[in-house]
Formats: structure tokens, sequence, C-alpha cells
């Protein structure tokens, strides 16, 4: 069996005083999910996945536990949201329970909001837009974002930078390489590239409103940032950088779409829709394999 080692202690505020109680749990449980990380078979993207590694930060911020994501606390905190969302408290991750947790990640984003009922938010005005220094860019791409939205990104990136090490202002990481992006320009990709409204690109993207960040959180060997081989994603999942994200965005207004760890939206902290109060309601609105919710668009 593989045994994992993960940067836990960044992935919730406060982890260390909470590092003793991660060897009291349900230890069959822990045992299930040190299988089923790697095992899992689901499509909660509507494409097929096998284990659920890559989404375990998000899992672990959502439960709320630090503990490492196949320890016995890890399944303890599992079971109590499980009961809590009236799932079966087995503290193993399972497709239902995921399902449940992606339809909040879902729907915390603004711009799944703004279009469930099928309408395409109009682009911001040149007016609104401002643009990313060079230093902010990555590989010289010239970038533009809502104002509002790259202020709140500049002041979350020197947060990420006082946290974590690697995040200096000399390397790439945070750096962005898609912000605004003009509809007809995503029309003409659309049209020649012949790939939209599918899971890697979606027909009416949220990088419309100036307020959706691809940024760079690391890559797996020989593969570009922007690569959503599984391989890649995994390997961006065990970044310090998006790890602390992961904990700490939402803090600065940004919610992340899950299946794309470089890929951030913006919206005031208080407009954030939240991950703890999902309902069976949300459940069943999910298929058996963990499709997501209606409404759910691809970036």
């Amino acid at each position: 069996m593989r045994v994992y080692i993960f940067l836990v202690a960044l992935a919730l505020p406060g982890a260390a005083a909470r590092a003793a109680d991660c060897s009291v749990g349900p230890a069959a449980a822990a045992t299930a999910n040190a299988a089923s990380i790697e095992t899992l078979a689901f499509a909660p993207f509507r494409r097929a996945e096998v284990g659920w590694a890559t989404y375990a930060p998000h899992i672990a911020v959502t439960i709320g536990s630090a503990c490492p994501f196949v320890s016995p606390g890890f399944a303890a905190a599992l079971a109590r949201w499980q009961a809590a969302h009236k799932l079966p408290a087995t503290g193993v991750v399972d497709v239902e329970s995921f399902a449940a947790m992606n339809g909040g990640w879902t729907l915390a984003r603004p711009f799944v909001r703004a279009t469930r009922d099928g309408a395409c938010p109009e682009p911001p005005g040149p007016e609104a837009l401002a643009i990313a220094a060079p230093g902010e860019s990555y590989g010289g791409k010239a970038i533009q974002l809502r104002r509002d939205a790259l202020e709140a990104w500049r002041a979350m990136v020197a947060a990420a930078r006082r946290a974590v090490p690697a995040a200096t202002a000399k390397s790439d990481w945070l750096r962005i390489y898609s912000g605004f992006r003009a509809p007809i320009d995503d029309d003409l990709r659309c049209a020649i590239e012949n790939n939209c409204s599918g899971v890697a690109r979606a027909t009416c993207s949220a990088h419309r409103t100036g307020t959706a960040i691809d940024a760079f959180v690391g890559h797996a060997p020989g593969m570009p940032p922007d690569s959503s081989d599984d391989a890649n994603r995994r390997a961006m999942s065990r970044s310090a950088v998006y790890r602390w994200l992961v904990a700490n965005a939402r803090r600065h207004g940004f919610v992340n779409y899950v299946f794309e760890p470089w890929h951030w939206e913006y919206a005031a902290p208080a407009r954030i829709a939240g991950t703890r109060t999902i309902t069976r309601t949300t459940v069943t609105r999910t298929t058996s394999t963990g499709a997501p919710v209606r409404g759910m668009t691809p970036e």
C-alpha cells in the first residue's frame, strides 16, 4: 500500500493543535480510505476517475479535519460531517458523500449560480478592467481582470507569500496565465478547436466575467500548468501553495473550480455560498456516479 505523507499543517488553520487527535477514530474506516484514495471509481466531472487524492485537500477543509487523509481522525471528522448532512456516518469517502460536497463546492462558484438557469453573463466594460503588472503574469502574458478581482488577488498572493516560503515573488507560483477573455475570442477558439461544451472548456466561460483567474499552482514533470491530465492535477493538489489556497482563499473572496486546481473565481467574501449547509435535496440532484448538480459549468 502506498504511504501518504501530506502537508496537513497547511490544510487547515490550527492544525498543530489538533494533531494529537488524529489517531482517535474508526480504524476500519481509515483503512478503507487508505485503499479508496487510490481506487474509488467515480465520475464527478463527467469523465471517469480513479481515486480521490486530488480532491483530498478540499474534503479535509469541508469536514474540518487537519489530520492525514488516511488517518482515524480524518475518518472520525468525516463521519461527523456525514451524520450532520443526513448521510450514512461511515467515515469512508464514498460516491454519495463526495457528490454532496461537490454540490456545495459547485454552488459556491458565483459563475455557476449566475448561469444555472441558462443565462450567460455579459462581459464587463473596458473601464471596469485593470491590467496585471508584468511580474504578476506567467510567461509574460498580458492579463486583464476586473479591477476589484485583481486587487483582491494581489492581497491574497501577498498573504500566501507570507505563509508559504515557496511562493516568493521571484518564483512562478500564483502568476496568472489567463484572466479576462473576450467572448468573441472564446467563440473563435471554440470554432477552431471544436472542443467546447465539455469538461475542459465551456461555451459560456467564467473568464468572460473578468473575475476568473487561472494561476500557476505547480505541474507534473513534463506537463503544462493547465493540463487536466489526472496525474497533473494530482501533482498540483500536493503543492503547499494549492493547499494554502484551499484553506484560505475564501477569506479573500475566491473559490476554486475543484476539477481544475489552477482555476479560481472572485466574489465578495459575503457572497460566497458555504459548503457546510448542503442538504439532502442537493444530494438527490446528483447522479449515482457523483455527476455534478444541474447548472455546474466547467471553466
